[in-house]
């Protein structure tokens, strides 16, 4: 899922909200070269957003700091070692399983979506004869975004809606039906069309390839356990955080006005491939260095998943669930940002894995994650 009961905003929290950043670090260097990332952090925290984490990884040190607050009723501040859900950071996590199973030779992104989901990409111009997991993976699929269908966005992304179907369980088959009943974007190969449909199919032909009934064991296995991300999760059906947590809050609406809603509780089965995965700052920059740096895929599937088309942003390239971002100083730096109710997050490394950063803000609805990198990686 990407970028988007009670009005809590108190004086007592509007005080929390300008809080000083909390304590530095974790094994902070010696000269502490982050000030522009703490500026940009409280001017996240100035813009609107409740509170902020974030973690950096550089060479063999690592630093972390927060802004804000996690919880708007008691000002608790926010821990640097917050679980949030990533949203749309769980999409490297699916293509990196998907180049695994390439690279093992259990199938080939030249397959056709309908050899491994026979009949079920059909319906107002979409078939999966025609797609090929390659194009799910870049998003050239032309396939509809469930997430923009309207009766989607009437029954879970209205304040009504959402507090109404918050815990609702949803099959995979369900989503995929809201895509259905449109029609395709383009055809594909043709053109560029970010679609969270992409990755719920791709998690489906990891569970065909693997015959395992769930891919997030797949994840867990193949990436999570292996690397010890010890904060990492594909939570099936469980509506809550891990601990330590905060509260995530949203308005529910396209407005930074209004009622703000803890929209903390949900069954993250809705994002299901495209976003269901929990983490924290220091295990998303852990896997991206280790993605990067070959530790996860052999050279000839990590140029595959560094192979890139143009995007929907000018200063970005999309490969395979992993984004090529141009910053404004010129420096290039490769990962994925992730929107969900409540949740706005961003984790990127430099192409050496060296120097990582992860962030996230526990509102949806103001601040700038690419303010903050710009501010780590270019020193504004």
């Amino acid at each position: 899922m990407n970028r988007r009961v009670r009005t809590i905003l108190t004086a007592v929290t509007a005080v929390a909200l300008s809080a000083a950043l909390a304590g530095p670090a974790v094994a902070a260097p010696p000269s502490d070269h982050h000030d522009a990332t703490r500026q940009a952090m409280r001017a996240a925290v100035a813009d609107g957003v409740p509170g902020v984490t974030v973690g950096v990884r550089q060479g063999h040190g690592s630093w972390a700091a927060t802004a804000g607050v996690g919880d708007l009723e008691t000002g608790k501040p926010r821990s640097v070692r917050d679980h949030y859900r990533v949203a749309s950071i769980t999409k490297t996590f699916v293509a990196t399983v998907v180049l695994q199973l390439e690279a093992e030779g259990r199938l080939s992104l030249d397959d056709t979506v309908d050899t491994w989901l026979p009949g079920v990409v059909r319906g107002h111009g979409h078939d999966g004869r025609e797609i090929t997991l390659r194009q799910l993976l870049n998003h050239t699929s032309g396939i509809f975004d469930y997430l923009a269908d309207p009766g989607f966005q009437r029954t879970y992304m209205t304040a009504d809606g959402f507090m109404k179907h918050r815990f609702d369980e949803v099959e995979p088959e369900e989503l995929l039906a809201f895509a259905l009943a449109n029609e395709p974007y383009f055809a594909p190969g043709t053109s560029f069309e970010y679609s969270n449909t992409n990755y719920l199919l791709a998690a489906r032909v990891i569970e065909k390839a693997t015959g395992n009934d769930d891919y997030g064991d797949e994840i867990d296995r193949r990436i999570i356990a292996p690397l010890h991300l010890t904060s990492t999760s594909v939570p099936t059906t469980r509506v809550t955080l891990p601990r330590p947590g905060s509260r995530a809050y949203s308005k529910l609406a396209r407005t930074d006005t209004g009622p703000t809603y803890d929209v903390t509780e949900l069954n993250p089965r809705l994002a299901y491939g495209s976003g269901q995965m929990v983490s924290s700052s220091a295990d998303l920059n852990r896997f991206y260095s280790a993605l990067l740096r070959g530790r996860l895929l052999p050279p000839e599937q990590l140029k595959e998943m560094k192979t890139t088309v143009p995007s929907s942003r000018e200063t970005s390239r999309y490969g395979l669930g992993l984004v090529d971002r141009k910053l404004d100083c010129g420096v290039h730096v490769w990962g994925h940002d992730g929107g969900i109710f409540g949740s706005n997050s961003d984790a990127v490394t430099t192409q050496d894995g060296r120097h990582s950063l992860a962030v996230n803000f526990n509102g949806d609805w103001s601040g700038s994650t690419d303010a903050v990198i710009e501010a780590e990686f270019c020193g504004r």
